[in-house]
């Protein structure tokens, strides 16, 4: 009779945990229960979520795992038009914090949507946010030229940069776009990459930037050649002027100047005189 207690105890305690499944979040999670019974008891999402640690359930109730800590969802944007009507390319990131993941789970759903083989995302984020995001976000972007887009340009009085101004413009839309809704998520921030127009437009840019560059150069150059004909021509007349005042003609100015230079360079030691009849010839070492 004892080993028949036995055996029942053990079959029934075989069913009870047969019959259930744990919640076991991770660190981070939240597990929303949703109670399906079989045949007695009532249905329905649970009011309170399982936090930490493990808590057993029948077989027949869901659990569904929710992430509390910040996430980030990503959005790639292709041929996006900007003001001037140049398509470009670029990348952008939203980072939420789920406040409310008993509600979210109910009103708006937390199952994964796949969207393609390689890719999935929440029911409440794919329904409710991806669609409103890329509309403010292209409405942000035709505000703004290709050049102010790529190059993210700051106003020349100051203030924030172009891509700056647009996350800051797709953050206020979205955040509206929250309260309207009233979904349970805290928007942390909304981020833009920088453009990437199409590669016949970086060519382009390239170019441009050459020739902008030969130009600037050409200018430097004129610049500078127009700088040494004027200190030559104020030589000229500073020459004059010392001719005049010391009554030489051109030609004793001429061989008064030649005089200098022997000076200067037989002063080296770079010269040898040679004396022949009465006149006295330096003739000039070149190589030093």
């Amino acid at each position: 009779m004892k080993r028949v207690a036995q055996i029942t105890t053990l079959a029934i305690a075989a069913v009870i945990i047969t019959g259930c499944h744990a919640a076991t979040p991770n660190e981070g999670q939240v597990a929303v229960v949703v109670k399906k019974p079989w045949f007695f008891g009532d249905g329905g999402v649970r009011q309170q979520s399982v936090q930490t640690g493990r808590e057993w359930f029948a077989l027949s109730t869901e659990l569904r795992y929710v992430d509390i800590k910040p996430i980030q969802f990503t959005m790639v944007i292709d041929d996006m038009f900007s003001k001037d009507n140049v398509p470009l390319d670029f990348n952008a990131a939203m980072r939420v914090r789920v406040t409310d993941p008993v509600r979210l789970a109910v009103e708006f759903g937390v199952d994964d949507i796949p969207w393609n083989e390689s890719y999935s995302a929440p029911a409440w984020y794919s329904n409710n946010v991806f669609r409103p995001w890329e509309r403010a976000v292209r409405r942000a972007v035709k505000n703004y030229g290709m050049s102010e887009m790529v190059s993210d340009t700051t106003p020349e009085s100051g203030g924030k940069s172009t891509i700056e101004q647009i996350d800051e413009q797709v953050e206020v839309e979205m955040r509206a776009e929250f309260a309207r809704i009233k979904l349970p998520v805290e928007l942390i921030d909304i981020t833009i990459g920088r453009a990437n127009p199409p590669n016949e437009i970086k060519e382009q840019r390239v170019e441009t930037a050459r020739q902008e560059q030969l130009q600037k150069t050409e200018v430097q150059r004129l610049a500078a050649e127009k700088e040494r004909e004027a200190a030559e021509r104020q030589r000229a007349v500073s020459d004059n002027a010392y001719r005049r005042e010391m009554g030489l003609n051109t030609e004793q100015f001429v061989s008064l100047e030649a005089i200098k230079m022997q000076k200067d360079v037989c002063l080296k030691g770079g010269c040898t005189f040679v004396v022949s009849g009465g006149s006295v010839t330096p003739v000039f070492d070149i190589k030093k």
